[in-house]
């Protein structure tokens, strides 16, 4: 008689579809398959590469210009036929590196008088070298007490009627502008003191988009220093006019009750009682009568 064997192998479980795959890797992620680099090569910090808040086009083109030698040119026309992202996104990648300290521009007059602007590449922001050949060393930081006064903001229009719904449409109006350029990044001090300005113009029958295209349209492409100063002064410079007096119409089916005429009976209608239109004595009709 036949007999089972203890030691036989138990039969092989079938394999689940898409699963246990001999092929694939235990771990879901990236594998660096790395190789040294001894020729050809530019360090780039991960604080560039894996910056959280710059773009994705804005960290290519900063990993670019660190490659590239000294004199090349980085502009946004050569930038714009090197790449094939428009010369709209180059030029707002460039000032995204230039709100967070990749990039600096500076006019500088050359020998025969003309100014000409220079691009400095920075590869870690917050140190600058002593001189064009020096080693590098860390930005100092000013003490408290040898800080200059920080000059105060230009003086802003001021709402007729400033609502507390009003100036909070203007708060997040001013608080979304850094969307459209990374430099207007504003403090809450600077907003608070930019806000009536904002709601002026939203009182003068301005939409928020309105106002937002009039304090970023044509920005200077030089790094902005202190934006809240330049969008206090366009509040104030470009202030539109006030919308016309308009006087209330009334609808068109408003009519006045009936009133009884106080010298011939008729009927007619007025807002108030009185004389009927043939019995009124301050017409021009009767005075011509």
């Amino acid at each position: 008689m036949d007999t089972e064997n203890p030691s036989a192998p138990p039969h092989a479980q079938s394999r689940i579809p898409g699963k246990n795959h001999p092929h694939r890797h235990p771990h879901s992620g990236v594998v660096h398959d790395n190789a040294r680099h001894t020729t050809r090569f530019t360090v780039i910090g991960n604080h560039l590469a894996q910056h959280p808040e710059l773009s994705g086009l804005a960290i290519g083109l900063g990993v670019h210009i660190q490659s590239l030698p000294t004199g090349a040119r980085v502009d946004i026309k050569t930038l714009a036929a090197r790449f094939p992202e428009g010369a709209t996104r180059i030029a707002a990648a460039l000032r995204e590196l230039e709100a967070h300290g990749y990039l600096r521009r500076t006019r500088e007059r050359a020998p025969g008088g003309r100014i000409v602007t220079r691009t400095i590449s920075c590869n870690q922001p917050g140190h600058h070298r002593t001189s064009a050949d020096g080693p590098r060393t860390p930005a100092r930081r000013p003490a408290p007490d040898d800080r200059p006064p920080r000059k105060k903001l230009p003086a802003v229009p001021r709402p007729a009627y400033p609502s507390p719904t009003l100036l909070q449409t203007a708060t997040d109006l001013l608080a979304t502008l850094r969307r459209h350029d990374p430099r207007l990044l504003l403090s809450a001090t600077d907003t608070e003191h930019l806000a009536p300005g904002v709601a002026a113009w939203l009182e003068r029958d301005l939409t928020p988009t309105a106002v937002q295209q009039g304090l970023t349209t044509d920005l200077p492409l030089v790094p902005l220093r202190r934006p809240a100063a330049l969008l206090a002064h366009r509040l104030a410079a470009q202030l539109p006019p006030p919308p016309p007096f308009r006087a209330p119409v009334p609808p068109p089916d408003a009519r006045h009750p009936l009133q009884t005429c106080d010298g011939c009976d008729r009927a007619f209608r007025s807002p108030a009682p009185g004389h009927c239109r043939d019995c009124r004595s301050d017409l021009p009709e009767a005075a011509l009568a």
